[in-house]
């Protein structure tokens, strides 16, 4: 730049100039004029904190990779098939169970940590702890105030177009109590049946709860697969919560890995009739036994020509087949024609029968 377009070392107010000390607050870096603070949804943004964003919403920023470690459900393509299964068997069994017009929806099914769903449960609720009996491990059913309030009012033969009357600020009664347990009884027993075609499973309930401190069936941070349900009794209904963590579902992980029913994984029937084939048509060595003795080192290096070893059996005596180790059965040694022969006297054994079928 010429010294005649140099600015103005003046006054600042007077002709708009910077002063000297003005330039050293800024310093020796021409960006840091640029700085900025960010505003919150940007803050927001950047950590993928969004607290007006939906759990179902997909994650961005930090979030994204701190939950990157969660169990999707989309990787387990047979949930969505067993919960599907379930929604249409309550729709029949709550309507079987309340004497009216129920509608059973799938919300959604999400991937959530265990932690972070207790917090997000919304209270009054009641928490309902079953044991997977066959899986060895605990999952969650939440029913929230809606539905208990909705249940106890239509079993006790309320007016419907009325909607379900709440007292907020009081615990739940044991009448409240006792209803809301047959239906959790119901929902499990719906999801016994739902489970049936992947494998057995019974669900059977351990005990009702309404602080969700007392309801830890997992480790905060372990991952879990929520699933929501809406059921609609016309003007009246409410929501359950169906959580399973992981550990809960991981001795059934490889059935839930299917892609359609039945899948089978790894398998070849072609090459397994191939290979059945051949092993009929394999060549075995088998070796006739007709008497073993633990003889001394010493007294075997000493052996000569002539020399004659004693055997613990007769001319009547049976021999042992063997393949390697494995003893098939036993016979009786002969001759035919100019041949040492061995004519089968007993049945193949159940130690070779197994080893057949395994190889």
């Amino acid at each position: 730049m010429a010294d005649d377009e140099l600015p103005p070392l003046g006054d600042d107010a007077a002709d708009g100039g910077a002063s000297p000390d003005a330039w050293g607050d800024a310093g020796d870096d021409p960006m840091m004029g640029a700085e900025r603070i960010l505003n919150q949804d940007e803050i927001d943004s950047l950590l993928g904190f969004d607290m007006a964003e939906d759990d179902s919403g997909e994650r961005n920023g930090i979030r994204a990779i701190i939950n990157s470690a969660l169990v999707s459900y989309e990787r387990l393509p047979m949930l969505e098939i067993v919960f599907d299964r379930l929604v249409r068997l309550m729709t029949t069994s709550l309507r079987n169970f309340t004497s009216d017009n129920v509608e059973v929806s799938l919300d959604n099914i999400s991937s959530i940590r265990f932690g972070d769903y207790l917090n997000s449960i919304p209270l009054p609720a009641i928490l309902s702890v079953f044991l997977a009996e066959e899986l060895d491990n605990y999952g969650l059913l939440t029913i929230d105030s809606n539905l208990i309030y909705s249940i106890v009012d239509v079993l006790l033969g309320g007016r419907r177009g009325t909607a379900a009357m709440r007292i907020e600020g009081r615990p739940y009664t044991t009448i409240e109590r006792v209803l809301v347990q047959r239906m959790v009884e119901v929902v499990l027993n719906d999801a016994k049946t739902a489970f049936e075609p992947l494998t057995k499973v019974n669900f059977t309930l351990d005990r009702l709860e309404t602080n969700p401190r007392f309801a830890a069936i997992a480790r905060p941070a372990n991952a879990a697969i929520l699933v929501k349900l809406r059921i609609d009794m016309e003007d009246r209904g409410g929501r359950i919560e169906l959580l399973l963590p992981y550990a809960t579902l991981e001795p059934i992980r490889k059935m839930l890995l299917q892609q359609f029913m039945g899948e089978k994984f790894g398998r070849d029937n072609i090459w397994e009739g191939h290979l059945a084939t051949e092993l009929w048509t394999t060549q075995m060595e088998v070796r006739a036994v007709l008497d073993e003795q633990q003889v001394n080192l010493r007294r075997v290096l000493e052996l000569e020509v002539g020399d004659t070893l004693m055997l613990n059996a007769t001319p009547d005596s049976l021999v042992e087949l063997r393949a390697g180790q494995i003893p098939l059965t036993r016979g009786r040694m002969g001759r035919r024609n100019h041949h040492i022969a061995v004519r089968v006297e007993a049945p193949l054994s159940p130690a070779a029968k197994r080893a057949v079928q395994r190889s």
